[in-house]
């Protein structure tokens, strides 16, 4: 009896080369915290609602607009001050 075809394995994901890390983290950091953060402070601000939902979005999109270029330039300064304060792993 033949054997059953056995399922081709899954295509590799495709990654971005690690020269990109330093572009993706404060990326999706800054997606993140700006849509938790923009929708807290507007939730608390008009409350639940159609006014929530239309105003919500647009403060998103502009605390984003703030926050990305913000973290590209704040990084590598808070890398530095972590690396003062934290003890490097020992090898």
């Amino acid at each position: 009896m033949p054997k059953p075809a056995s399922p081709k394995p899954a295509s590799p994901s495709r990654k971005l080369p690690a020269r990109y890390a330093a572009i993706v983290l404060p990326f999706v950091l800054s997606v993140l915290m700006t849509f938790v953060v923009s929708a807290i402070a507007t939730l608390r601000s008009l409350g639940p609602g159609p006014d929530f939902l239309a105003t919500w979005p647009v403060a998103w999109g502009l605390s984003w607009l703030v926050a990305f270029p913000t973290l590209l330039l704040v990084l590598p300064v808070v890398r530095r001050i972590v690396g003062l304060v934290v003890e490097a792993p020992s090898r």
